[in-house]
């Protein structure tokens, strides 16, 4: 059984992330795009597996324009890895959470 992800807003965004005591990864995505909800299946099952070692919320781009704005967003799906509270790179967003969770790794370990 898969878990539901959290979402996120640009009013609670910057509260959040930077009060995570472990990484956090954002997806932004929007309604009627087929590779985001794809991509959030994934990220689903890569929270069950990293439960308490990652913190995975998505962003309806659609609803929230500032915090993509100010990254840039480059396309849709997009992930953003936080570490504590601040932006450390974007990471491939049509992967499968093997790969997904082989980068943040990497990051994590640095």
């Amino acid at each position: 059984m898969s878990i539901s992800l959290q979402t996120i807003t640009d009013r609670e965004f910057d509260r959040r992330v930077e009060a995570s005591l472990v990484p956090v990864l954002v997806e932004f995505w929007k309604p009627g795009c087929g590779h985001c909800r794809a991509l959030m299946v994934e990220l689903e099952q890569l929270q069950e597996e990293m439960d308490s070692t990652l913190l995975i919320l998505t962003m309806n781009v659609a609803e929230n324009f500032q915090i993509p704005a100010e990254l840039e967003v480059p396309s849709l799906p997009a992930l953003a890895l936080y570490r504590n509270g601040a932006f450390v790179k974007f990471i491939g967003g049509l992967g499968k959470r093997e790969e997904i969770a082989k980068q943040i790794q990497i990051e994590v370990d640095r």
